[in-house]
């Protein structure tokens, strides 16, 4: 039963118009990001700069690479322009995946979750075929060219964005966000210059407003843009919603991958307009694609299944956070690649203690002399960061001549306004621990 209405879907074709136009905006958009983190500097100060760089559990192997790295952005910059113009696209979107992600696997201390969306998404548009409609590689290869595409290709971005949206509201349902409107009452009041709002943006009442209205969005947003009567209002309030966190908060282009995302929602004839407008800066016309076929490319199954995949491990990785004991906010385990999103403000410092364990003679380290201001804001509130940095302390100082190293951090952090509480067993020496994903008996609890 079960696969007899799975093959029904399968079998289901839609119009390609609306995955053209995502990949189109998503390439512009792309384009535009590289450009952008070029011209603030970020590549020299966030990867090259710095002296040490820390790594995800399992991706030791991926390192900066000095000046070469310039090279991986203008390969990004390169390829964003060809997927937009569907001008070998799956070598494009191919080579796009791979250097973005490298990366952003070169540095944690840089991890953002629209990041980790992109990365995401350019994955799952390797196998969708978003070059059959409204681009070079149509133009030039009739077999490619089709004005119908599998259905699943954009449920498939569709669900993608409601897991994204649905997992970052359910994120919100904490006492912090409800109840105390942490960490918006700490943010807002800082906001005072900003037009309109600035007269009230210290008042309590707008701060509660704004945590019950976010997540009252993630929650129900999707929803209302898969409704067509409801679906004009709903992109108005994902304009206004992304618009107003972009004024308020320095979050960079994640507000508008958002809102170039969702209209996905929208109708064929929507994107067909969209695409019309496009048509008409090269004088060409939507008739050359307009051929009436569906897309048979070749192992289409194998991609569904891939797609499937994919998504299926969206829906179950952010809820691994439920397999650790302890606040999530507080310890971390969990907490990335879950959508959560600006969910807390947590500040700390980690003092480190060199030892030398037979004689008990010990000095202290000055962080700045190995790590950014960035990075040791960083460092100082995850306990992933403070094993590393603490091992490679360890090493460093074991390769001057010191004797029996052994490592220990002196280490307090503050949740959402909470008093400052010590975070890292001090008793622990970080020498002898080891690196991996499960529960850390070494993050003390949350004093309540």
């Amino acid at each position: 039963m079960i696969l007899n209405v799975l093959n029904v879907y399968k079998s289901k074709y839609v119009e390609a118009a609306p995955l053209a136009v995502f990949r189109i905006l998503f390439g512009l958009i792309m384009a535009f990001s590289m450009v952008r983190f070029w011209y603030h500097g970020w590549i020299e100060k966030l990867y090259i700069l710095p002296k040490f760089h820390f790594h995800y559990w399992g991706f030791n192997f991926v390192n900066v690479p000095g000046q070469w790295t310039y090279l991986l952005f203008i390969i990004c910059l390169i390829t964003s322009i060809l997927i937009a113009f569907g001008y070998r696209y799956r070598l494009s979107i191919v080579l796009f995946f791979l250097c973005f992600t490298y990366i952003e696997l070169m540095d944690k201390t840089s991890y953002l979750n629209h990041y980790y969306f992109i990365s995401v998404l350019s994955f799952m548009m390797i196998w969708l075929p978003a070059n059959t409609y409204f681009s070079f590689d149509a133009v030039l290869n009739e077999n490619i060219r089709a004005q119908y595409i599998p259905k699943w290709s954009i449920d498939a971005l569709k669900i993608i964005l409601a897991i994204v949206y649905i997992y970052a509201g359910l994120a919100k349902l904490n006492s912090d966000w409800l109840f105390k409107a942490m960490p918006l009452t700490i943010w807002l009041p800082t906001k005072f210059d900003v037009p309109l709002l600035g007269d009230i943006i210290h008042n309590k009442w707008l701060h509660f407003a704004f945590s019950w209205g976010g997540a009252l969005y993630d929650l129900t947003i999707v929803f209302f843009l898969s409704w067509k009567r409801t679906r004009i209002l709903a992109f108005v309030a994902v304009l206004v919603f992304h618009i107003l966190t972009r004024v308020l908060f320095p979050i960079g282009m994640f507000p508008y991958i958002m809102i170039a995302s969702t209209l996905i929602f929208f109708s064929s004839d929507f994107h067909r307009n969209i695409l019309e407008k496009f048509s008409r800066l090269w004088k060409g016309s939507l008739g050359l694609f307009d051929n009436a076929q569906k897309f048979q490319g070749a192992a289409i199954n194998i991609k569904f299944r891939i797609v499937a995949v994919l998504l299926f491990v969206q829906i179950l990785f952010p809820l691994r956070f439920l397999a650790y004991p302890g606040n999530v906010f507080w310890t971390e385990q969990g907490y990335r690649f879950s959508w959560r999103v600006m969910l807390m403000e947590k500040t700390g410092y980690a003092n480190f203690k060199i030892v030398d364990g037979v004689t008990e003679k010990f000095f202290y380290v000055q962080n700045e002399d190995f790590l950014t201001s960035f990075q040791q804001k960083q460092m100082a509130t995850q306990s992933d960061f403070i094993i590393e940095y603490g091992q490679y302390l360890g090493s460093h100082f074991a390769s001057q001549g010191h004797k029996n190293v052994e490592v220990y951090v002196d280490s307090y952090a503050s949740l959402n306004s909470r008093l400052s509480q010590r975070y890292f067993d001090n008793q622990q020496d970080i020498m002898k621990l080891k690196r991996h994903p499960f529960g850390k008996s070494y993050i003390l609890p949350l004093n309540e």
